[in-house]
């Protein structure tokens, strides 16, 4: 009998492990903790179009957080959206992508939160303004939007590549951002992953496909490994949101599920993405523009990116052929230039360097003047930018 006991202590133990593993894939702790917060006790304000909701307790207090759930109830709310006693969730949890987990790992995720330390904290009410406040109009979204399912392997593809999708598609919701958002909150399937604005944020995350931006099929696997495991590479860098990402989920995937991703991701970016339109600013406009742009572009950015744009990766990220500072949107260079771009610190770059922000040194008209100039320079073709495109986005929330 003690051996049973034994044996079933080192499997309940290997279940939480595995449980922590995955919740780390799912990056739960991005939105169930606040900054400085007991772990998993929710109360993080995550804001929206629509108001503001507030993240639940998921730690195993019996009163205000899951200790009285079941492994059943706790796979219906990843898998279909539903709490135990059959209330909608908000599409904020995002039960779109955990639907395709598998019923093992929920429950490994499940055994992980019940591990945790319990914590007394009552779940905060939304603040979500009328009609949304109303429940019942998730039915309509979950018509439009939601599709209940397990990942389903494609058997043309390899076991590596389908361990990669599972994870993008399912625990690592990267559709949630680099999905087009429409009014109504949702996405579409059709669109998936041709990236877009995050709501709220205003940082852009790029489009993971062909058709345009991110161009992840030029790339190398050792090149996406390194961005996704420690922030940068030598094709770039990750900022804003993504750097949240590589430092709470990311930097924690094993050397396979890391690769498999990579394998998933470079797949999606198969094909040339179309040459930028050029640019439709006037030829006298533009030249004075460009002008400037190299002004300040030799005083403050050339000592680390180099004159002809081709910076010291993986410390200075390239600029020069830089697909994600010719994307269509110009939000996130000029929010770098503006603000700085930190990357994360990971075990596999534990002193990264950051770019200092030039908010307070910088007008208006001379951030989108070197933002205009490294989008068309060295044989970039992105269009330029506004003086307004500027002050819009220097009050934008950091993160």
């Amino acid at each position: 009998m003690p051996a049973l006991a034994e044996t079933k202590q080192a499997a309940d133990a290997d279940l939480i492990k595995q449980g922590e593993y995955l919740a780390r894939a799912g990056d739960c702790i991005a939105c169930h903790t606040t900054p400085g917060g007991a772990l998993f006790a929710g109360g993080r304000p995550m804001p929206t179009p629509f108001g503001t909701l507030y993240s639940t307790n998921i730690t195993p207090d019996p009163i205000t957080g899951i200790g009285k759930w079941t492994a059943d109830q706790f796979y219906t709310l990843m898998h279909n959206g539903r709490s135990p006693d059959g209330g909608l969730i908000y599409p904020a949890m995002p039960f779109g992508s955990y639907t395709k987990v598998t019923r093992k790992d929920s429950d490994a995720i499940f055994a992980y939160l019940r591990s945790v330390p319990a914590v007394h904290a009552p779940n905060r009410p939304n603040e979500l303004r009328f009609p949304y406040n109303n429940r019942s109009l998730i039915l309509g979204w979950r018509t439009l939007f939601f599709q209940e399912g397990e990942y389903q392997p494609d058997k043309t593809k390899s076991d590596e590549w389908n361990r990669g999708a599972y994870l993008v598609q399912g625990l690592g919701h990267c559709s949630m951002c680099h999905t087009p958002i429409n009014a109504l909150g949702g996405s579409s399937e059709s669109q998936a992953f041709e990236g877009g604005l995050i709501p709220m944020q205003d940082w852009y995350a790029p489009s993971l496909t062909s058709n345009k931006e991110a161009g992840l099929g030029e790339w190398s696997i050792k090149d996406i490994t390194d961005l996704l495991r420690t922030g940068v590479s030598a094709r770039g860098t990750v900022y804003g949101p993504m750097a949240e990402v590589v430092y709470n989920s990311l930097q924690y995937m094993t050397d396979e599920d890391t690769r498999a991703m990579a394998v998933y991701l470079k797949s999606l970016g198969q094909g040339r993405p179309p040459e930028p339109a050029p640019s439709t600013i006037p030829t006298a406009e533009s030249s004075l523009l460009m002008r400037l742009g190299q002004t300040v572009y030799e005083a403050h950015c050339a000592t680390c990116h180099g004159a002809q744009g081709r910076g010291m990766p993986p410390d200075y990220p390239p600029l020069a052929g830089n697909q994600s500072i010719q994307m269509s949107s110009a939000v996130n260079p000029i929010r770098v230039v503006l603000n700085g771009g930190y990357p994360p610190g990971t075990e596999g770059n534990s002193m990264p360097y950051g770019m200092p922000p030039f908010a307070q040194t910088l007008s208006d008209d001379e951030v989108a003047a070197v933002v205009s100039f490294i989008r068309a320079s060295w044989g970039n073709r992105g269009d330029a930018v506004s003086a307004r495109q500027a002050n819009e986005l220097r009050s934008a929330p950091l993160n």
